[in-house]
């Protein structure tokens, strides 16, 4: 059994790892769940996009076995007060501006883990510190759920696909495709520009658009997640980036090994 673990509001990037599930497990479900412990602020959680009947119509073109859709009370019968201890992971990037996040993400899977006992569970590289903090989570816990990590699909003008798109105004989407544009400039000078200096400058380049507000850039050890400041750091690397547009929050990540 393979598992999709979605927040709703279908897009082109769940249905690529609903796809990859379909294809390598026998039985595929895909669950819909909101889940309140991994919002930080009330006004995110309840402005989430939410289109159940739209995703169950999505998914009805696919081969999906189970939708599982629960209330919150099926999820958290009663609260839910473990701490999961990451070992520093979730204390950067993510953790360090969404304090508490990845408890709650922590909470909701491992739940799903232990309902539904997949076999596989699959995940997109967009939330490449989530994707890597679970992995951690499956290790302590001693689950035996292998974690498949799945490419970011983008949109034809480079924004990664995500249900929080939805909230973008015409012009906002423009601007927001200048995440992808500095990325992928940044990228080009990888190896050659030190790495202070090419954060230095990938933040400038966002900011010449003021519809943008970037939280963070760094590049990391994609391992440990730790922030690099040298190119010579052994093994493989990734630039991670967060960037608010009006009330909406994007993240976005690439490879920069080389």
């Amino acid at each position: 059994m393979g598992l999709v673990p979605t927040m709703g509001s279908l897009h082109e990037g769940h249905i690529s790892l609903v796809e990859k599930s379909t294809s390598q497990n026998g039985i595929t479900a895909v669950s819909i769940f909101v889940n309140p412990t991994q919002f930080n602020e009330k006004q995110d959680f309840e402005s989430y996009p939410r289109n159940l009947d739209d995703d169950l119509d999505i998914l009805a073109r696919f081969p999906v076995d189970i939708v599982f859709a629960p209330p919150a009370k099926e999820i958290y019968p009663k609260p839910d007060t473990r701490v999961f201890d990451f070992g520093g992971l979730d204390r950067i990037m993510e953790g360090e501006h969404r304090p508490g996040h990845f408890n709650g993400v922590a909470q909701v899977v491992s739940r799903f883990f232990e309902i539904i006992t997949p076999d596989r569970a699959y995940f997109g590289e967009k939330d490449f510190q989530q994707m890597v903090i679970i992995r951690k989570m499956v290790l302590d816990l001693k689950s035996s759920v292998r974690i498949i990590g799945c490419p970011i699909i983008r949109e034809e003008n480079g924004l990664a696909m995500s249900s929080r798109n939805r909230l973008l105004s015409a012009g906002e989407r423009n601007s927001a495709a200048r995440i992808h544009k500095a990325l992928t400039l940044a990228k080009e000078k990888a190896g050659e520009v030190e790495i202070p200096r090419l954060i230095e400058q990938t933040i400038q380049f966002l900011h010449e658009d003021p519809r943008l507000k970037t939280e963070y850039f760094e590049i990391i050890d994609d391992q440990n997640l730790k922030p690099l400041s040298h190119w010579s750091s052994a093994g493989g690397k990734r630039a991670c980036i967060a960037v608010k547009i009006g009330n909406v929050r994007l993240i976005d990540n690439m490879d920069f090994s080389f």
